[in-house]
């Protein structure tokens, strides 16, 4: 069965960022195909600093009724953003995320943190029930569009997470 809904998140502090553009790239290069639906978190503004704000529940629905979802940060204080974090804290611990297959993504300006995408963001979604099957993928960015990381990438682990999306059958 082919994944049936993509949706990126971008916890990037500037709308339309880098770090949006390659949680797209890295969608596409596992899916073949566009995401389906995108959160570009800083655009939801003042909203993430409470609860009940309409377009957050919308955009926690959208993402937790995803079969597969590329979580994005950039590289801040060697971990990933504030905003990305407020986004997070919306969903329900332990089940928020039941049934998502994730792929944590983190991008930076040099090799110093990249292991940060297994040490800092993957735990958080694991806490919050997504499924992460794959090492989390860190990128340069000044290179991630010219280098093959994504690439290899999704040929060492796009089967993995494909495999994980399925639902078996009743």
């Amino acid at each position: 069965m082919p994944i049936v809904k993509t949706t990126v998140i971008a916890g990037n502090p500037k709308a339309g960022s880098r770090t949006l553009d390659a949680s797209r790239l890295v969608a596409e290069a596992l899916t073949g195909s566009a995401p389906d639906q995108i959160v570009d978190v800083i655009e939801l503004g003042p909203g993430l600093l409470g609860w009940g704000d309409d377009a957050v529940a919308a955009a926690v629905e959208t993402v937790s009724s995803s079969d597969l979802i590329v979580v994005a940060s950039p590289t801040f204080k060697a971990t990933y953003t504030g905003v990305l974090k407020l986004f997070l804290d919306q969903f329900g611990t332990g089940d928020g995320l039941a049934g998502v297959v994730a792929v944590p993504l983190m991008l930076g300006g040099g090799p110093a943190h990249a292991l940060a995408p297994d040490l800092l963001l993957k735990p958080v979604l694991v806490e919050l029930g997504a499924t992460t099957p794959a090492p989390g993928l860190y990128l340069l960015d000044s290179t991630y569009t010219t280098d093959s990381r994504i690439s290899d990438y999704v040929a060492r682990w796009g089967g993995v997470l494909t495999a994980a999306t399925r639902v078996p059958a009743e």
